[in-house]
């Protein structure tokens, strides 16, 4: 039986002791508890809640020491109709523009087209294309992952939040499919979990091909973009796959912006012992008083990127000169 507690909060900041506290290895019974006064926690946690529960038969799914105001969020982020069951609450659904997106799974291209179309006038962003860009191109990118690589059944679950305090987007995207190790290692050798997400964080690596730069259909950029778009604008971001996290930190407001093509240089933290989990879990913040011009963000990373991949193709055809 799988147990998960739900702290009062749990954002990518201090989200470390919830993933270290539970075991998703046996999925055949689910048991939920939470902070008994109130629960404020990222959307990728709803997401993995949601991922952890699906499947599962509702006499099998528990909820216990759920407070009013703690039901009332899960029910209005739509984890409960989710899951099927009923939170034997009542509730006014008040249109959610401009403050979430409810849980939404995503199986194939024509819905991410559809849930990109709604996403962006859902969250007030339509008339402002320097903060839609990105946050449209963070989730089709990972969201595209999923579809192509994961070989998840039920495809991405994803999930949004806007907070008024911060100005600040959160977004959590989950999916239990074959994980970053294993699809990384079609074609590079990872020793472990966290060796697979820093390959695939690597501009140009990618595990369709051992070809630096990838091909014209994967050229093993999307993830190194995120991650330069949240370094970029000093926002978190968080992959958690098999028994390894990378979590992205703010750069210091005094650091000069420079893009790095080996993750482990960026300000971060790492975890290589948590509980196994099958798929990935991406999570990422989005401050909207922060956003770059996007189009001068992109010409940013794709010259890194391309430096990158062009330095590592010299270093591996290079040939020892002999005199």
């Amino acid at each position: 039986m799988v147990k998960i507690h739900l702290p009062n909060s749990a954002f990518l900041g201090n989200i470390d002791p919830f993933l270290r506290s539970f075991d998703p290895s046996n999925k055949n019974e689910l048991t939920i508890t939470s902070n008994n006064k109130w629960v404020s926690v990222h959307p990728m946690v709803v997401a993995i809640v949601a991922s952890l529960g699906k499947g599962i038969s509702t006499e099998k799914l528990k909820f216990e020491a759920f407070e009013a105001r703690s039901k009332h969020y899960f029910e209005r982020i739509g984890l409960f109709k989710f899951l099927g069951i009923n939170s034997g609450i009542s509730v006014t659904e008040h249109d959610p523009s401009g403050r979430f997106i409810p849980l939404t799974r995503i199986n194939n291209s024509t819905q991410l087209t559809q849930f990109l179309t709604e996403m962006i006038p859902l969250l007030h962003l339509a008339d402002n294309p320097k903060q839609a860009e990105p946050i449209r191109y963070i989730a089709s990118e990972l969201v595209r992952n999923v579809i192509e690589h994961s070989q998840a059944e039920d495809g991405a679950i994803v999930c949004a939040q806007y907070y008024k305090t911060s100005n600040t987007i959160r977004i959590g995207i989950v999916d239990g499919g074959v994980g970053v190790r294993k699809t990384i290692t079609q074609s590079h050798l990872a020793q472990d979990d966290f060796e697979a997400i820093k390959l695939a964080l690597t501009p140009g690596v990618t595990g369709t091909t051992r070809k630096e730069g990838g091909t014209e259909l994967n050229a093993g950029a999307g993830l190194f973009f995120i991650k330069s778009i949240a370094h970029v604008n000093r926002d978190f971001f968080l992959l958690y796959s098999g028994k390894a996290m990378y979590k992205l930190l703010k750069r210091s407001l005094k650091e000069e912006i420079f893009l790095q093509s080996d993750p482990l240089k960026d300000r971060h933290s790492k975890e290589k012992a948590l509980p196994h989990w099958n798929g990935t879990a991406v999570g990422i913040d989005l401050c909207l008083d922060n956003t770059k011009e996007f189009s001068v963000l992109l010409d940013l990373i794709r010259n890194t990127y391309a430096t990158s991949v062009r330095e590592r193709r010299k270093e591996k055809y290079r040939k020892p000169k002999f005199t």
